[in-house]
């Protein structure tokens, strides 16, 4: 009696479910699946790269923000708004006399206004609404703020900017009026001067 022949996996799979009996074709089935698995795995990589490759991109060279519509009412009764405000780099300071860090930082804001105010910088900054009218206007006085300082009784303002709760929070807006950076806290004032310098060597 001869030897048994030997089933290569090449040409044949035992399968216990079918008590084993030989499959014919089988493993080159499992070889073209894994193939078309592979290649559908790396048509979704490659759908992912350029995805995000796209969002890189949007968030590099993508349009910024434009500044919110709002007006401004100042402590000496002077309206202004963000429209009228383009042209010019503008600083939104949000701010609250009972906040440490708005008073810590404040002296840097005003260098930083003296320094670049010529070049066409403007300052404005905003009293939260529950700070009192009368505190404000002692602390600026005080202080001899010399830029513009604004009271927001009504929320509108914050509200513009998307709902301002924390302060100090500052926004960088450029001459074309959109909103470059958002600061919350005190700004690294060396890199916010630098990108001061940029801004406002740019064309309005």
């Amino acid at each position: 009696m001869g030897e048994p022949a030997l089933l290569s996996l090449d040409s044949v799979v035992w399968f216990r479910v079918c008590g084993g009996c030989p499959v014919q074709g089988l493993p080159q089935m499992i070889v073209r699946t894994q193939a078309s698995v592979l290649a559908m795995k790396i048509r979704i990589f490659a759908v992912l790269a350029v995805v995000a490759l796209a969002v890189a991109g949007f968030f590099i060279h993508g349009a910024k923000p434009l500044a919110p519509e709002v007006g401004f009412i100042t402590l000496k009764g002077e309206r202004i708004n963000t429209a009228a405000l383009r042209g010019k780099v503008v600083l939104v300071n949000f701010w609250a006399t009972s906040c440490a860090t708005c008073i810590a930082e404040m002296p840097r804001l005003v260098e930083t206004h003296d320094k670049f105010a010529a070049r066409g910088l403007e300052t404005v900054a905003v009293a939260m609404s529950y700070d009192p009218e009368a505190q404000v206007r002692a602390y600026v006085d005080r202080s001899a703020l010399p830029f513009k300082v604004a009271l927001d009784s009504g929320e509108a303002v914050a509200r513009g900017f998307g709902g301002v709760r924390l302060t100090p929070t500052t926004f960088l807006i450029d001459r074309q009026g959109r909103i470059v950076h958002k600061y919350l806290g005190e700004p690294d004032f060396p890199v916010l001067h630098a990108l001061l310098e940029k801004l406002l060597a740019e064309a309005a």
